[in-house]
């Protein structure tokens, strides 16, 4: 109860702030990143190295109302046929810019639903993408999977082209809840799905579950968690639920009155991180937990760590590049973002030029405070040593840098002899810490809740 009260006096249950996928975050990101300039960071790869490949699906069966993707809904297949084509097209402008020798680290499809490809097209696009650059050997190829959207044929062109990790999405597997958020996907469902996912020799298994859901209690995701479990993920992803029905609108259908207090939510996330403990999984950062021998449980034991917009992952390479519509690429030299309107992201392929409508170019103090805010966002703690190696910085320079963090949150951080570290019982505040280090201006209404 005192944590709490700590919690409640440095303000952790109104604070709104980045999830801190990307520094700085989206909507400081300006259309002064253009095609010709996304091309020419592209040349500057070098030759024979490892990049990640992100493949972005925007089309959905039925559109989940707790979602807030930019996604739209189709009933034929014509549609996403169509946009298949479109990806092809910008493959072959990619592999036009691309050096040579480039291999995927990792690759990932995502969406959407990916899923929702008829087998032929998914035996297209894995094609197209390979004819780009081939898999590392140690490379992983994932997908993610919607239960509700999968047969064995899809399985079986998915595993024969080199998926290895599938991710699926459970939200809650209460059927009130289900009904109140427009997902109504059966635990029965979803286990026969990983059962397949499996028998195609895929081990991996991701998963995604909420928290803050409307009418969710310690009880109802107490059960959820115990079945989630009982399928044995690998790696699972705690989010808390952003409601926020301005940005999208469908969000609107889920009643606001039913949702947990920022201090429910907080006692639902204990919760369930409780259970995972419990379950001997590592817990990774601030939302993720995983098995011992997971690349990420590795990744934070050796210090490799990282986060994108994805979430946590344990693949360091320095370039990501972002396919289809609305897909976020990020560079050394910054961040570039697709056309978010398929039909704009589809005019500019058909021009045969990339979409890039926005980005950031990094600048100034960006990349030290991107690293800053990823070691406390990863590690909950920050590593001076490397800290003045990598960007040449003198002690004196780096204490100023800390001083609004340290000031904020007096006897909630650990100030070391090399950085700052987060304690256990602070690690709730890590998102507003690091929006200590922030130097852009943010509006509060365009962030989640901070817990």
């Amino acid at each position: 109860m005192e944590t709490k009260t700590q919690l409640a006096k440095l303000g952790l249950f109104d604070a709104k702030v980045p999830r801190y996928t990307s520094y700085p975050t989206a909507p400081h990101f300006k259309n002064n990143v253009t095609p010709d300039l996304f091309g020419d960071w592209i040349s500057a790869i070098k030759d024979d190295s490892q990049i990640s490949l992100y493949v972005h699906v925007p089309f959905c069966r039925r559109l989940c109302w707790f979602c807030a993707c930019r996604t739209q809904g189709t009933a034929s297949a014509s549609p996403v046929a169509a946009y298949v084509e479109t990806l092809k097209q910008e493959l072959e402008i990619l592999k036009a810019s691309l050096p040579s020798g480039v291999t995927l680290s990792r690759l990932h499809w995502g969406g959407g639903t990916p899923t929702l490809l008829e087998p032929g097209m998914m035996e297209d696009l894995a094609g197209a993408i390979f004819d780009v650059a081939p898999m590392a050997p140690d490379g992983e190829f994932s997908v993610e999977i919607d239960p509700n959207e999968i047969d064995d044929a899809r399985l079986s062109v998915l595993s024969k082209s080199g998926m290895n990790r599938a991710s699926i999405g459970v939200q809650d597997f209460d059927d009130e809840i289900q009904k109140v958020i427009g997902r109504i996907q059966g635990y029965d469902v979803t286990r026969d799905a990983v059962e397949m996912i499996r028998a195609h020799g895929v081990h991996s298994l991701n998963a995604d579950i909420l928290y803050g859901l409307p009418h969710q209690s310690q009880a109802r995701i107490t059960e959820s968690v115990q079945k989630l479990l009982s399928l044995s993920p690998d790696r699972v992803a705690l989010y808390g639920y952003a409601h926020v029905p301005w940005m999208a609108k469908r969000q609107q259908l889920i009643p606001s009155d039913a949702l947990p207090t920022p201090e429910e939510r907080l006692d639902l996330f204990e919760t369930a991180r409780k259970l995972f403990m419990w379950d001997n999984y590592n817990e990774i950062g601030i939302d993720h937990f995983a098995t011992k021998e997971d690349g990420l449980s590795v990744a934070l034991e050796n210090g490799t760590l990282r986060r994108n917009f994805q979430g946590y992952t344990d693949d360091t390479s320095e370039v990501l590049i972002g396919v289809g519509a609305s897909s976020i690429s990020r560079f050394p030299q910054g961040y570039a973002q697709n056309a978010p309107a398929t039909s704009a992201h589809t005019a500019a392929i058909r021009e045969g030029r990339f979409s890039t409508a926005r980005g950031h170019a990094f600048m100034g103090e960006d990349k030290l405070r991107s690293r800053m805010i990823e070691m406390l966002m990863c590690d909950f703690r920050t590593q001076n040593d490397e800290l003045i190696e990598t960007f040449g910085l003198t002690p004196g320079k780096l204490q100023k840098l800390y001083q609004p963090l340290i000031q904020g949150f007096p006897d909630m951080l650990k100030v070391t002899p090399n950085g700052v570290e987060i304690p256990e019982h602070a690690r709730p505040l890590t998102r507003m810490m690091a929006r200590a280090l922030d130097a852009y201006d943010m509006d509060q209404a365009g962030h989640s809740s901070a817990i």
